[in-house]
């Protein structure tokens, strides 16, 4: 069931951008686990002829923990700050 908002959504309201970014962050996670499988999947079919596929999982892992951290870590969602 999709998730409902009570009032008109607004990027001013800072509890729907805090949704907002968390739904964002969960969208790449999944992206993030999707590709990645199956980069490594054909690796491990082709006798690892695709050696570019650590670099990519390591990098993206890495800006995806930024991203993490961004989102539950650093973001503030009062109501005096502006979106970025």
């Amino acid at each position: 069931m999709p998730p409902r908002w009570p009032r008109k959504p607004d990027r001013q309201d800072p509890a729907y951008r805090r949704l907002a970014d968390r739904i964002n962050f969960a969208v790449h996670v999944a992206l993030f686990g999707a590709l990645n499988s199956g980069f490594w999947f054909v690796r491990l079919l082709q006798a690892e002829s695709w050696p570019w596929t650590v670099w990519l999982s390591g990098g993206w892992l890495s800006l995806l923990v930024l991203h993490g951290l961004y989102v539950f870590v650093i973001a503030r969602y009062d109501q005096d700050s502006t979106p970025a």
